[in-house]
């Protein structure tokens, strides 16, 4: 648990949330200002700051509790769609520094509107370039 952390601080019982589940390794809860009904947060109880720091066992956790999250909030609200959202860093718009995905129902018309841009702009050249870093990186053959 981290002293400055807001998730960590909710999940001590600090503040009132709306606590969708908890496991012995993740909870799931809705924000204090959801995007949609039924956003929900999915986020370890341990303090993990982002994907590059979580281990295979709360990976595995957090990927099960959202899945599990993502079908009741199917069969409950019934949604149009759904998104998977999950950031690191401020460029990604990480705001709180813990581990945490976010499950947000979709409607026709709702406030979110688009999140990817409308076309890529990236060249074929760079493209290959970091086909070939990613491959080399992972030790995968071509």
């Amino acid at each position: 648990m981290s002293a400055r952390c807001p998730f960590c601080a909710i999940l001590a019982g600090d503040g009132a949330v709306r606590m969708v589940m908890k496991t012995d390794l993740v909870a799931a809860f809705f924000p204090k200002e959801p995007a949609t009904l039924g956003h929900t947060l999915v986020v370890p109880l341990k303090h993990i700051p982002d994907i590059w720091s979580v281990d295979d066992e709360y990976a595995a956790a957090l990927m099960a509790v959202t899945r599990e999250v993502a079908g009741a909030v199917r069969r409950a609200l019934e949604p149009e769609g759904l998104n998977i959202i999950q950031s690191n860093g401020k460029a990604a718009t990480q705001t709180v520094d813990h581990l945490h995905v976010h499950v947000v129902p979709r409607w026709s018309g709702d406030d979110i509107g688009p999140i990817w841009p409308s076309a890529s702009t990236i060249d074929d050249a760079l493209l290959d370039s970091a086909l070939a870093r990613l491959r080399e990186t992972m030790g995968v053959a071509r």
